[in-house]
């Protein structure tokens, strides 16, 4: 657990070793499925000296018609055409995670830096490979956990950081969903629910986001403990997670996830209480930070990019460019994945 570890330190090799930036990035992106039509796709050609050159899709018709309405020059339907595309010189990745590190690490070795769809891979074996070829061939390493970079969630780290809550003390996660009508019938569901593809269920989807995020503000977490259960039996994943956890600093937390309840009693909020006040926030709802003192409590509003990925995008960009750092590395993602793995280990391997 503690060969890769959220320092910036470690970012040393990967900006020395065998790479010298870029002037322009020229971006190719494997996958283009629904997570690049909005979320991240556009924000490639919004930021200075960045633009998609080519995307990849095994179905050659979508991937013709992502290219035409996107008004890309060049699409395939083979990754490793892509990757060897002299033109492109930065790798996007929006996969399912079963092929994340694969293609990651084909791309690196091809000398061209990798910007990852989270969660980081299926493992954290997997995710061990990646830096450790990352290291090798000196291309840096990149994964879309976004919120570090969003106002709301950046308002939250400044908040503790002032010490407004004075010293945080706890963290209390709280995240339940209902089941939508695909969950219930095998033929309709995602892939998000088959562990083979996405390493658990939508525990790793979603709470991978929430961790890192906690990551950010705290520090890596140093002891987890999880129960994960399947108590509904529509998929072969976990349905239903608890968890304890420390971080190094002495921050203390709780989480209870639950992806089948009624519609109605669904919650989604993250509670930091420190010694004079508390924080509480959505992870998904994007909706506002609430501050709590005994003088009472206050609401805090903010306005996301269109592209919710816009502003890491462009810290990715910088960093390749030479300009800055960017706040989610191959290292702090890595650690998220460890921390997920810890929590339903006892349920894959028990």
């Amino acid at each position: 657990m503690k060969e890769f570890v959220n320092n910036s330190n470690n970012l040393k090799p990967l900006l020395r070793r065998g790479w010298g930036g870029l002037a322009s990035v020229n971006w190719g992106i494997i996958g283009c499925g629904n997570v690049t039509e909005l979320k991240s796709g556009p924000a490639f050609n919004k930021v200075e000296h960045s633009r998609i050159v080519a995307v990849m899709r095994r179905n050659a018709v979508k991937a013709a018609d992502y290219a035409q309405r996107h008004g890309i020059p060049k699409w395939y339907s083979d990754a490793n055409q892509l990757i060897n595309d002299p033109q492109v010189n930065a790798v996007y990745i929006a996969t399912p995670p079963d092929t994340h590190a694969s293609y990651a690490i084909q791309a690196m070795r091809a000398g061209k830096p990798v910007y990852v769809e989270k969660p980081m891979a299926r493992n954290y074996q997997e995710c061990q490979e990646m830096i450790r070829v990352s290291k090798e061939t000196g291309m840096p390493l990149f994964v879309a956990y976004y919120r570090r970079s969003l106002p709301a969630f950046l308002k939250v780290k400044e908040l503790i950081f002032d010490g407004i809550i004075g010293k945080p003390l706890t963290v209390n996660i709280r995240l339940h969903k209902s089941s939508g009508e695909k969950d219930q019938f095998p033929e309709k569901q995602s892939w998000h629910v088959n562990p083979e593809i996405a390493g658990a269920g939508y525990f790793y989807d979603l709470a991978s986001h929430q961790f890192d995020f906690l990551d950010f503000v705290f520090g890596p977490i140093s002891e987890v403990h999880g129960i994960a259960k399947n108590l509904a039996g529509f998929y072969t994943a976990e349905d239903t997670v608890s968890a304890a956890f420390a971080f190094d600093s002495g921050v203390s937390g709780t989480g209870s996830w639950c992806f089948v309840v009624p519609k109605g009693t669904e919650e989604d909020i993250i509670e930091i209480t420190g010694t004079k006040g508390e924080i509480s926030f959505s992870s998904f709802q994007y909706g506002d930070v609430k501050l709590t003192t005994p003088e009472g409590t206050v609401s805090f509003s903010f306005q996301n990019p269109e592209n919710i990925q816009h502003y890491l995008i462009r810290q990715v960009v910088q960093e390749l460019r030479g300009e800055a750092k960017c706040v989610s590395t191959g290292y702090s993602a890595a650690h998220t994945s460890w921390v997920l793995e810890e929590i339903v280990k006892g349920y894959y391997n028990g």
